[in-house]
């Protein structure tokens, strides 16, 4: 077995990225059809433009058990209709494990909900360290006027299911009303 070397990476505040980083992934609005809940205007906004809904910068780190992987993910502000942008949201592929968010900048939620029907909102912000317990599927939401950016640590086995929340949706989803976020039931939940 050949044993991994330690490294460092650097957090890049101003700059909102970590480096050296190995991958740059982009979540556009193309990637996300479907999933806001008002999809004539998704469609009228894909017409006029793709918007960058938010991007992850992460560190190759061997996805098997005894590892951690980190990575830095940007928010970026804005709303589909009245439903503020957010990140797809995942369950775990190995659904017993846990997942810790640091807020570094802005504002937003983290929506977590089990298959069984349980819901959380945790408000987040800046310093605000949030424990995702295992088997809850996790989604962040950008409440703010600038970007909203936060540090991820995940176990190595851990895996993503995105497809389960493609297919369901989550519970509750975040719009404003009167200039203020609001959580309302997901009329399109399944």
């Amino acid at each position: 077995m050949e044993v991994m070397k330690p490294f460092a990476t650097t957090l890049l505040f101003a700059e909102r990225m970590i480096t050296p980083y190995d991958q740059r992934i982009e979540r556009r609005l193309s990637h996300m059809r479907g999933m806001y809940q008002d999809i004539t205007e998704t469609e009228a906004i894909l017409e006029r433009d793709n918007p960058l809904i938010y991007e992850v910068y992460a560190v190759d780190v061997p996805e098997e058990e005894g590892q951690l992987l980190h990575c830095l993910t940007v928010l970026y502000p804005g709303r589909v209709g009245d439903e503020y942008y957010m990140t797809k949201g995942h369950f775990h592929v190995a659904m017993d494990t846990a997942e810790i968010y640091l807020g570094l900048e802005g504002k937003g939620y983290l929506l977590m909900q089990t298959k069984e029907g349980d819901f959380q909102a945790l408000k987040m912000e800046r310093g605000t360290i949030a424990y995702v317990s295992p088997y809850w599927a996790h989604r962040t939401v950008n409440t703010g006027k600038g970007p909203f950016a936060f540090f991820a640590v995940w176990p190595g086995q851990a895996g993503h299911d995105y497809g389960t929340i493609e297919e369901s949706g989550f519970l509750r989803v975040v719009v404003e009303r009167d200039g203020q976020p609001v959580l309302i039931p997901n009329p399109r939940y399944r």
